[in-house]
């Protein structure tokens, strides 16, 4: 069918929904061993109906050996144990499609575990049939590693496989090996994955570290970034020219996209931490069908100031229009830390509100609603591979933000049984920022999340129409939302003074993060976020 990206006419739902990611072994315990099961987010389908968001996508849930929870798949087309069964996910799909929910999966195409059948295989020598489904080189001269690629995990991306001598590549841990995607049966195997899923009523993909697929056949070493200095994460110490951003990768996910296009309204989010000019070429056109959203990951990655959220979302947004592209928008995910932790409380609505009223699609990490922050983590409960073995780099540990969903006050807040252990630690102020206590209170963080989704979705202006940026003070980022004459404006007040804005405050308030509505033209209070219907 190849349907390209649209821009005009009616919007599919991965352009107009909300997606909302839902970490597994974090968001309900339905057994009782503290961690996160398929049953679990079941029963709690109706809260995300509830939120007013579109669409759950769920972290892997694959059969893993979980040493990186989820992102080692031993067998793609199966259940891991851990969260159920074919027959729990299958009851999962039906619930959310009756919910009007959709649902996405993680897919990993990069890597295998090492325990997956196909590398197991390969590892009976070099003569095995599944040899060349993954990458592998002989040592360098002095018997050494082949070149000095970098892990994201830390150390050399590649490992020695004794028996045969040679090295295998492997860009995260060394029992994540990398499949060689040159190799066209590797490619068939891994559509096939894709074609298994939807046929179960899977409606979309979020596909894991897409912009890796390729590597320089020549194998060259990468050049040292002279800016590196020691104390900074060992991957940013290397231009990674010859294992990112390849043009062959480029091929294989419009291949990718041809699998899709094969299955009526399906959708794929790349993760792409790539810039701008870089990652709009991965976005689905009409000339060129790729992914039909590339994860646009700046708002977590530059500084949170007025100005300069204004300059990119206008760089952005003129970039997608000029090549046909639809925005979206992140604040967080199972990899970056908690967004009210990293913009600070009294600018935590700003940064929700901004998220929900850009143009584009904006995708939500679980917990976000109800304001949950980072959990400070004793050495001795970690178990994120990518901080355990960078422990000079404590930013790069990933569990702080990955703790059990809060849904009550009592002990094990509502996530597991009372007395159970969850797999990582609660959050200490769990009693209180809950759910429930939510749930009771018309001006809590989660009422206001709801208020924010509803009058999206009331408001066609806020889903469908132009983004404007609009001049004002220093500490304020002002954008209008306009459809068919109908006009919405946004004012966010990124600073703690107050400002008057004459004009551009004039009108009906619909919206505000102080929980009431001011006065047409009345000044913006400190760190607040308004949303109004123009005079």
């Amino acid at each position: 069918m190849n349907e390209a990206v649209q821009t005009a006419g009616p919007l599919k739902w991965w352009q107009s929904g909300i997606i909302y990611q839902i970490y597994p072994r974090s968001f309900q315990d339905s057994n009782g061993d503290g961690v996160g099961d398929l049953p679990g987010i079941t029963r709690r389908l109706p809260y995300l109906a509830g939120l007013g968001v579109d669409a759950a996508w769920l972290s892997p849930i694959f059969t893993s050996p979980m040493r990186d929870f989820g992102y080692d798949v031993a067998d793609y087309c199966d259940i891991d144990p851990l969260f159920g069964t074919l027959a729990d996910f299958d009851a999962l799909v039906a619930e959310a499609h009756r919910l009007g929910l959709k649902l996405m999966l993680d897919y990993v195409p990069n890597h295998t575990s090492s325990d997956h059948a196909w590398f197991q295989e390969a590892l009976q020598g070099k003569d095995s049939p599944k040899r060349d489904w993954y990458v592998w080189r002989d040592p360098a001269p002095d018997g050494g590693v082949p070149n000095n690629w970098t892990s994201f995990f830390g150390g050399p991306a590649w490992t020695l496989d004794p028996v045969s001598g040679q090295y295998y590549l492997h860009q995260f841990l060394p029992s994540q090996p990398d499949l060689n995607w040159r190799n066209p049966a590797v490619r068939e195997a891994m559509f096939d994955v894709l074609r298994f899923w939807m046929r179960r009523g899977v409606d979309g993909f979020r596909v894991d570290v897409i912009w890796l697929l390729a590597e320089d056949e020549r194998f060259l070493d990468e050049p040292v970034r002279p800016e590196w200095k020691p104390g900074d994460p060992e991957k940013a110490k290397l231009d990674h020219i010859y294992t990112q951003d390849q043009p062959e990768t480029h091929d294989y996910i419009r291949e990718m996209r041809a699998v899709l296009d094969e299955f009526d309204d399906r959708m794929m989010v790349g993760e792409i931490y790539l810039p701008v000019a870089q990652l709009l070429p991965y976005a689905g056109t009409a000339e060129n069908p790729m992914v039909h959203l590339p994860f646009n990951f700046h708002l977590i990655l530059q500084g949170w100031d007025a100005g300069l959220v204004r300059d990119f979302g206008d760089h952005y947004d003129a970039a997608c229009r000029a090549d046909g592209s639809w925005p979206n928008w992140v604040l967080g995910n199972h990899d970056q830390h908690r967004f009210k932790t990293r913009v600070g409380a009294a600018q935590y609505r700003v940064a929700q509100t901004l998220l929900l009223t850009l143009r584009g699609t904006p995708t939500v990490y679980y917990g976000d609603e109800i304001g949950m922050q980072n959990v400070d983590i004793p050495l001795h409960l970690q178990v994120d591979p990518a901080g355990l073995q960078q422990p000079d780099v404590p930013a790069e540990g990933r569990d702080p933000e990955r703790t059990p969903m809060q849904w009550d006050a009592t002990p094990g807040a509502g996530f597991t049984a009372e007395g159970v252990s969850p797999w990582l630690p609660l959050a200490d102020d769990s009693h209180r920022v809950n759910v429930e206590a939510q749930e009771a209170d018309p001006h809590s963080d989660l009422n206001y999340f709801r208020a924010l989704t509803r009058l999206r979705r009331d408001t066609p202006a806020l889903v469908g129409g132009d983004y404007s940026s609009v001049d004002a003070p220093q500490e304020v980022f002002a954008f209008r939302r306009c459809l068919d004459g109908a006009q919405v404006t946004v004012l966010l007040n990124f600073g703690a003074g107050e400002h008057t804005l004459g004009d551009l405050a004039a009108g009906e308030t619909l919206l505000s993060s102080c929980n009431d509505r001011p006065a047409s033209g009345a000044p913006l209070r400190p760190h607040e976020a308004r949303i109004l219907r123009p005079a």
